[in-house]
């Protein structure tokens, strides 16, 4: 082989390397953009349904695409298209209303037209409680080697969604509120662990979510790690990965 036959093949080779890399790339943006996006979980507000260190994907096409659901709102849409409306319910990550850049993942409590209340640490939806059973307290650490235990609720939504929520005390700041009006095309959003969540409870803070800002529906968790515990260093994973928790729909 020449020298020039071995340049070429050189060259050839390299086309052939970055093309593949290109590829990949765009189909990881396309995966991204349009059908799953992958998020972690760094702090406890949505406890004990997600922890800190918890890793999942949240489904884009769910309820259809806004402006938001591409890299830096870039993407000339008003609105949403094809719109599929939440359910109460449903995890769902969003824009935070303030400033339209922030993250934020909670659970959609509040529908547009709802009218919704904390009366001693108890859900209302126009104007019927939310049914509330207490079961088995969390167990979680207090940071300083020792253990709290969290008193948990299993709460049932009137649609039949069930799920666990922690209230500290029913008599925390979020336990009992104003009744809020939810405006058409927005949602009442709140965190799970109930006495330590910024949500819709907190209207300078979160507010009302407007249908816009919704990214997506939090589907599964995939990777899961102790908290304070870096994921990248994988030899530690036998001691630090919560194995039980991967793969756990939501």
């Amino acid at each position: 082989m020449s020298v020039t036959d071995n340049k070429k093949a050189k060259e050839g080779s390299l086309y052939e390397t970055v093309k593949v890399i290109v590829q990949a790339l765009l189909l990881a943006l396309i995966v991204r953009t349009l059908l799953f996006q992958p998020f972690n979980i760094p702090s406890g507000s949505m406890m004990n349904t997600l922890l800190i260190g918890d890793y999942l994907f949240v489904s884009k096409y769910s309820y259809g695409y806004s402006r938001y659901s591409f890299p830096f709102g870039l993407a000339p849409i008003s609105g949403r298209v094809w719109a599929t409306e939440p359910e109460r319910g449903d995890v769902a990550v969003f824009k935070l209303p303030r400033d339209n850049s922030t993250d934020y993942i909670k659970r959609v409590i509040g529908l547009p037209g709802d009218e919704i209340q904390m009366i001693d640490g108890v859900v209302h939806i126009n104007g019927e409680p939310v049914k509330r059973e207490q079961i088995d307290d969390f167990i979680e650490s207090d940071g300083r080697g020792g253990l709290r235990r969290v008193p948990r609720f299993r709460e049932t939504l009137p649609n039949g969604v069930s799920y666990d929520t922690l209230d500290l005390t029913p008599r925390g700041q979020g336990d009992n509120t104003r009744v809020y009006k939810v405006p058409e095309g927005h949602y009442f959003m709140m965190g799970d662990n109930r006495d330590n969540s910024t949500d819709s409870r907190v209207l300078s803070a979160v507010g009302y979510v407007p249908f816009e800002n919704l990214i997506g529906r939090a589907e599964v968790i995939f990777f899961s790690v102790a908290d304070g515990e870096p994921a990248w260093m994988v030899w530690k994973w036998p001691w630090t990965v919560r194995w039980d928790r991967l793969f756990q729909t939501l």
